[in-house]
């Protein structure tokens, strides 16, 4: 077939906006082996595969095993995933607002938190059915308008968050995650102790937590749009203390440094790989304009 490196980027339909923030596709073929990090972030994963199966080698909670899905649904996690290839992979990533997991997983994303699952687990024969109407489609617009035609009729009618919750998720998200939980409790009329538990129930995350999760995907992204931004003038743009507390924040959600974080996904060649190392298309399909990404 000889090398195939491609990736498509749509928004849903607008009724589903409420739900499901993007869409991207990626198919990828004829190149090295490789392996991609799944980085924390303020969106649930949902994954349709087209050709070969995903393989997660290790997964956010190290207790559970790695696996290959031809679908994934995966929650909000604090630790990075570690997915492989061996030289192909396609499939159409779905970012997934946590706030509308009741609505169109029937179940709050809380019980999702640190997992990944067979779309089956959840969906049940809708996820397969799903499946197989995007791999009968033609070409990137016809499989995003089967997404835009079947997942409205997955959304249920359900009472969703408590307004708190959702008022401190999007002051949490507006914010960059810099909101201390003291004000964000004040600001939705809570304790932080009733906070805590509601938002952990509706996210699986703390506000600590998902304000952790949310300054650290401003901040990777940011570094994958500009890689030689300083990590110093990084760290003061999006709001850490300094480069060192970057510097222990990337170690502990994305399992390693910035520069071993950018050397992997898009930095100069390595000494086996003659050629300039491409982050791979599933990163390129999800982040259209940066340089590395998921």
């Amino acid at each position: 077939m000889g090398e195939v490196d491609e990736s498509r980027r749509a928004r849903p339909a607008e009724q589903l906006r409420p739900y499901v923030a993007r869409y991207s596709g990626y198919r990828q073929y004829g190149l090295a082996p490789a392996r991609h990090r799944g980085l924390p972030s303020p969106w649930l994963t949902f994954i349709l595969t087209l050709d070969e199966p995903l393989t997660v080698a290790a997964h956010p909670d190290p207790r559970q095993p790695g696996a290959d899905y031809d679908t994934l649904l995966g929650g909000l996690h604090t630790t990075p995933a570690l997915i492989t290839h061996q030289g192909s992979q396609s499939g159409i990533q779905l970012a997934l607002d946590p706030l509308g997991a009741r609505a169109l997983l029937g179940m709050p994303a809380g019980e999702l938190a640190r997992l990944d699952l067979s779309a089956g687990e959840v969906l049940g024969p809708a996820a397969a059915e799903l499946r197989e109407r995007v791999l009968a489609a033609p070409d990137w617009p016809g499989r995003f308008a089967v997404l835009d035609t079947l997942l409205p009729t997955l959304c249920r009618e359900v009472r969703g968050p408590a307004p708190e919750v959702r008022r401190a998720w999007r002051l949490l998200t507006a914010s960059g995650g810099a909101l201390p939980v003291g004000e964000l409790a004040r600001e939705v009329g809570w304790s932080r102790r009733h906070l805590l538990a509601r938002f952990r129930q509706e996210t699986g995350l703390s506000p600590k937590e998902a304000a952790r999760v949310i300054r650290f995907d401003r901040a990777r992204r940011l570094l994958a749009a500009a890689p030689a931004t300083a990590l110093a003038d990084l760290a003061a743009a999006t709001g850490y203390f300094d480069q060192a507390h970057l510097a222990r924040e990337f170690r502990a959600l994305a399992g390693c440094p910035p520069s071993v974080w950018l050397a992997e996904e898009a930095g100069p060649a390595r000494p086996a790989d003659p050629a300039p190392a491409r982050r791979s298309a599933a990163a390129r399909a999800a982040f259209p304009h940066a340089a590395t990404a998921r």
